[in-house]
């Protein structure tokens, strides 16, 4: 993996089956956490899309200026197609590893509701929340995190969230340790 796909969603709620996707927001790094290049898009729903969301996603979207948004949104197809744009600049032959918080559950909306974009998808992920749940129980540490509810915002919170786990891995006692289970190899 030389490059990080960074995405996150916001939904209706987290049933793939039942609920849609309001926004979509994708930060693509390098293996060193720069910014290679952003996209952002709101999706459009009917109304009675937003009418049958639950209370929680009626009070966080609405806090966050996204619900207003909605109607201007646009078309999902248009978003799957701006996808594609973007993975074939960035990841040619590559599948796409997705990273993000909890980012199974993205992958399920985008399964459900980007086919074509799915097919690029790698089944591996970087989830930031195993690293979250890790530090949490065995040191009690958290990062501390805005949780703004948009989707660009967590995902820059997603990234300096997984620097500040890895800032605390040292490599070279690592590979001490470990013997002849960690490769020092360069990357092809």
């Amino acid at each position: 993996m030389k490059r990080m796909f960074w995405v996150d969603l916001e939904m209706t709620g987290l049933d793939e089956k039942v609920d849609h996707i309001l926004e979509i927001a994708v930060v693509i790094t390098d293996v060193n956490f720069n910014v290679l290049d952003t996209y952002h898009r709101v999706v459009f729903q009917p109304p009675a899309v937003i009418e049958a969301m639950n209370d929680w996603c009626k009070n966080a979207h609405g806090k966050s200026g996204l619900t207003a948004l909605i109607p201007t949104g646009a078309p999902i197809a248009q978003v799957e197609k701006e996808l594609l744009e973007l993975s074939a600049r960035h990841f040619e032959k590559e599948k796409i590893v997705l990273c993000g918080n909890s980012v199974g559950n993205d992958q399920r909306f985008i399964l459900a509701y980007l086919p074509e974009f799915s097919k690029k998808m790698h089944y591996r992920v970087v989830d930031v929340t195993s690293f979250k749940e890790i530090f949490r129980s065995k040191w009690n540490l958290n990062v501390q995190k805005a949780e703004g509810h948009r989707a660009l915002d967590d995902i820059h919170e997603s990234i300096k969230e997984l620097q500040a786990y890895l800032s605390f891995v040292d490599t070279a006692k690592l590979a001490a340790s470990a013997g002849n289970v960690i490769s020092t190899k360069p990357l092809p």
